[in-house]
């Protein structure tokens, strides 16, 4: 997925004039003000829709359940990595329906494969995307088919490794924009996408595998729980006051209704689940549903953190104060490499 990210510009950040000069030792006065211009963002809310936060999920959904796949089948349990593989192939379809909706036009799809440049989230993303699909189709179709054995396991293992970038790489996207609570949580996203991965792909094949061999898709659901639900815990404290859109409104109903599904979910899965198969579709429902709202929540929050200027300006203060710059603040810059747009998409659009 690629997304023309949301653009610096349209409001620089700005001193009042009486403090728009340094002391000697180059030290900014303190006495500057930063605001944006009369309190106008400062950079451009996403235009992403509905369809980007439902690939995130979709996405990790996909690429954790192939890696499932492998390992249960380097391991031995077969009827669990048969459910995983079809899981994956059946999701590979998803994926690309929903970068193509959001993009307009398939053909927008098909340019984002003319180049690959790996410094570039985008573009590695387009081309993870497309051949994981190719090799988990593969896989899919011997499962179901019967045939060439050989063939699909390979398929099944390259599609295992491809899946672990496919997880994960949004989340590198999405923080290598301008929106501050995304850029300045790059270190933590790829874990929490990681997590909310493991514990669907765990989640969904405890839901169509028989209970008694799916005891390792339980214990990577509930491990993957914790990494999601720890890890958002911990980039929420550090991000302090940029963190402020995960605690109000709709942002903070979305991270309710992901710890409290999430939990619901694995208690159920690793107690009842482990015997009732009524209760292992229930566990892995919500644990699924909570997934999804975590990501919803992530989403939801970069459109507030771009929305409110003090996110872009006080991250910036903080930086110019460490680096003892002085001469005022400087007007923000164009977007970050790796998250631009592409000819055709505009501002914002979304690719694979």
């Amino acid at each position: 997925m690629s997304a023309g990210p949301p653009h610096r510009g349209g409001g620089a950040t700005a001193i009042s004039p009486d403090a728009a000069h340094a002391n000697g030792r180059g030290k900014m006065s303190e006495r500057a003000e930063f605001r944006s211009y009369y309190g106008r963002a400062i950079i451009k809310e996403p235009v992403w829709t509905w369809e980007i936060p439902w690939y995130f999920f979709t996405g990790g959904l996909t690429g954790a359940s192939s890696a499932l796949a492998a390992a249960a089948r380097i391991a031995g349990h077969d009827s669990l990595a048969r459910r995983a593989t079809l899981t994956a192939s059946a999701m590979t379809f998803v994926n690309p329906v929903l970068l193509v909706m959001d993009l307009g036009r398939p053909a927008r799809f098909l340019n984002m494969l003319r180049m690959f440049k790996v410094t570039s989230p985008m573009s590695v993303g387009s081309w993870i995307l497309s051949v994981h699909g190719g090799v988990a189709t593969v896989a899919g179709l011997s499962e179901v088919a019967g045939r060439a054995p050989r063939t699909g396991v390979a398929a099944d293992v390259a599609a295992g490794a491809l899946g672990t970038i496919l997880a994960t790489y949004t989340a590198l996207l999405v923080s290598d924009t301008a929106v501050p609570v995304w850029h300045e949580a790059r270190r933590e996203l790829p874990f929490v996408f990681a997590g909310g991965a493991m514990a669907s792909a765990g989640a969904a094949a405890a839901i169509v595998t028989p209970v008694a061999d799916a005891g390792p898709a339980r214990r990577l659901t509930a491990v993957g729980a914790v990494i999601e639900l720890g890890v958002a815990q911990l980039m929420e404290h550090r991000l302090g006051e940029l963190g402020e859109p995960y605690g109000e409104g709709q942002v903070h109903k979305l991270k309710l209704a992901a710890g409290a599904l999430t939990g619901a979910g694995v208690l159920a899965t690793l107690t009842a689940g482990r015997r009732s198969r009524a209760a292992a579709i229930a566990g892995g429902a919500a644990t699924l549903a909570g997934a999804v709202c975590e990501r919803w929540a992530i989403f939801k929050a970069g459109f507030v953190s771009a929305r409110d200027p003090k996110y872009t300006v006080k991250p910036q203060r903080r930086r110019l104060e460490e680096r003892g710059e002085s001469g005022g603040a400087r007007p923000a810059g164009p977007s970050r490499s790796g998250a631009e747009s592409r000819p055709g998409t505009g501002a914002g659009a979304v690719d694979a």
